[in-house]
């Protein structure tokens, strides 16, 4: 494989595979409920969580998310590692990701800054080459803000101090850029447990990224055991948002699969959250 592309490694799996009805299926999920004459006005977010399952059971979520924001052309993607594959903090900074919608160009120029300031970002396409999590992100930027970069973070460590020097190191790239960013943290929430148990979990999980805690995510994921599998994303996305002057966090939208599923015995949770 070139490491020049990143190919898609779930089209067809995940979401569509054919342009023509993944672009359907985006506008589907991108669509506001508010009647057409009444525009909600944009959020200017520093960052975002946005889950990455199949779009069936997260599509919804994701896409409410993404229509609420005033969406920029460059962006830090960072995502779990699922597969245990490569390093455990991967970057790409050459070349572009492909999805059925086509090329997205890797942001080469805040990619080399980052790992300039951050040496234990490791240039590394193996973590990267199968996994779903950010991926999935690409098709409704593609459909929402066509022309747009990004810098692809695989995260495979959940060490809080690494999480936060991260998320430090992001911020103070991007302050130097005369450009707006927009820092993705992908992420589902709490794994495999009922219905009523997973919304308590993603609650206390949820309310401390509300109140803007890193640290406070980090400590009630294991003292709640909480399986929110992009927890490290997500502390080191606050921890940059932060840095960056946020102020706020806003819960979008929330949804288990047993919404779509009728399964209240074994789901998974997604909540979609903007922090400006």
């Amino acid at each position: 494989m070139s490491t020049d592309i990143r190919p898609p490694a779930v089209a067809g799996r995940f979401y569509p595979a054919d342009a023509q009805e993944l672009q359907s299926e985006i506008r589907t999920f991108t669509q506001s409920s508010e009647p057409t004459a009444v525009q909600p006005v944009k959020v200017r977010a520093l960052g975002c969580i946005v889950p990455h399952a199949g779009y069936v059971y997260s599509g919804a979520v994701a896409g409410a998310v993404y229509r609420s924001l005033e969406l920029p052309s460059r962006y830090v993607i960072l995502c779990p590692n699922h597969t245990g594959r490569g390093e455990p903090l991967a970057i790409m900074s050459q070349g572009s990701w492909q999805t059925p919608l086509g090329m997205v160009a890797i942001d080469t120029e805040l990619a080399e800054a980052l790992k300039t300031r951050f040496p234990l970002l490791a240039e590394d396409e193996v973590a990267h080459r199968f996994e779903h999590a950010l991926e999935v992100q690409l098709p409704f930027l593609q459909v929402l803000h066509p022309e747009f970069r990004l810098v692809p973070i695989a995260v495979g460590t959940g060490q809080f101090e690494v999480l936060s020097a991260l998320g430090i190191s992001l911020a103070a790239a991007i302050r130097e850029l005369s450009d707006t960013v927009l820092v993705v943290a992908s992420s589902d929430m709490n794994h495999y447990e009922s219905d009523s148990i997973t919304r308590v979990k993603d609650r206390r999980a949820i309310d401390q990224i509300l109140a803007l805690k890193p640290r406070g995510l980090y400590e009630v994921i294991r003292e709640a055991k909480i399986s929110m599998c992009g927890y490290g994303p997500a502390v080191a996305m606050l921890t940059a948002t932060l840095k960056l002057g946020a102020t706020k966090a806003e819960l979008i939208r929330y949804a288990t699969s047993g919404d779509v599923s009728g399964d209240r015995q074994m789901v998974v949770g997604y909540a979609g959250i903007a922090i400006a």
